[in-house]
């Protein structure tokens, strides 16, 4: 699919009294934006024409989906009596730090590659949670990365099993938005730990998929590269096309080059 079959595709489905549409021609970004009170969203055209040349149209209509479910949150929003419907979200280093009203969204350090976001569920989608509604409730950063790191622990983690070249490998994609956010769930990853024959490593390429590897050989470092770099290009909300290793209790970042693992400087 192209840029402007894509762009037409979009605009056709918010071409309704509810919203309004402009398109950036110079950045190819169309932003949607609620008519009532100018709530939007940027999407750009760039990467989503990518993810259309692997998945097909579904791609397009899983991002119109998305964009909906996020504008028809019209009712205010608050922490206070919510705070079991907190969850941490992991997001890539660079992802932005503010929101497009110039609020500043809350995070903690994870990895070199990486950052904890929190957010609050709202069914179809979730808002991120910035200072303005952490300081409504009266809470601190400590208080909520508690209470999202404890609401993790009640999430399942049914991971699918598969073999590759003698590698073991284990993919979670439950569709609740929370698949990478388990990576920070310590006893799961010790409990898999003791599953591993060879080296453990651990994939975050966006926030709706989490993988781990058994690595058993030479061949498992190029199928994990291979699948880090066809998630990552595919996902709604990349995060990173660098793996991990687990060791001792600790992600380390590497770079998985010609059959050979090379720790990150």
């Amino acid at each position: 699919m192209e840029l402007q079959q894509i762009r037409r595709l979009v605009t056709e489905a918010f071409d309704t009294t509810q919203y309004t549409t402009y398109f950036d021609r110079e950045k190819s970004v169309l932003r949607i934006e609620r008519k009532q009170d100018r709530t939007g969203v940027d999407l750009g055209l760039n990467p989503l024409v990518a993810k259309a040349k692997r998945r097909g149209v579904i791609a397009v209509e899983e991002t119109i989906e998305y964009i909906k479910a996020v504008l028809e949150q019209t009712e205010p929003v608050s922490l206070i009596g919510h705070e079991q419907r907190v969850f941490p979200v992991i997001r890539a280093k660079s992802f932005a730090d503010e929101t497009k009203d110039g609020k500043k969204i809350i995070s903690t350090p994870h990895t070199g590659e990486t950052k904890i976001m929190y957010a609050l569920d709202l069914g179809a989608t979730y808002r991120l949670i910035d200072e303005e509604l952490l300081n409504q409730a009266g809470w601190t950063t400590e208080h909520l990365s508690e209470a999202a790191r404890f609401n993790l622990k009640s999430l399942e983690a049914p991971f699918k099993m598969d073999e590759v070249a003698g590698n073991i490998f284990y993919f979670l994609s439950t569709g609740d938005g929370y698949e990478a956010s388990r990576v920070l769930n310590k006893q799961l990853l010790s409990d898999y730990a003791e599953k591993m024959t060879g080296e453990f490593a651990v994939g975050i390429p966006h926030q709706d998929v989490l993988i781990f590897a058994d690595i058993r050989n030479d061949a498992g470092y190029d199928v994990l590269q291979q699948l880090m770099f066809d998630f990552f290009t595919n996902g709604r909300v990349p995060v990173t096309a660098l793996p991990f290793m687990y060791e001792e209790g600790r992600l380390e970042p590497v770079f998985v080059l010609a059959k050979n693992k090379h720790p990150k400087s």
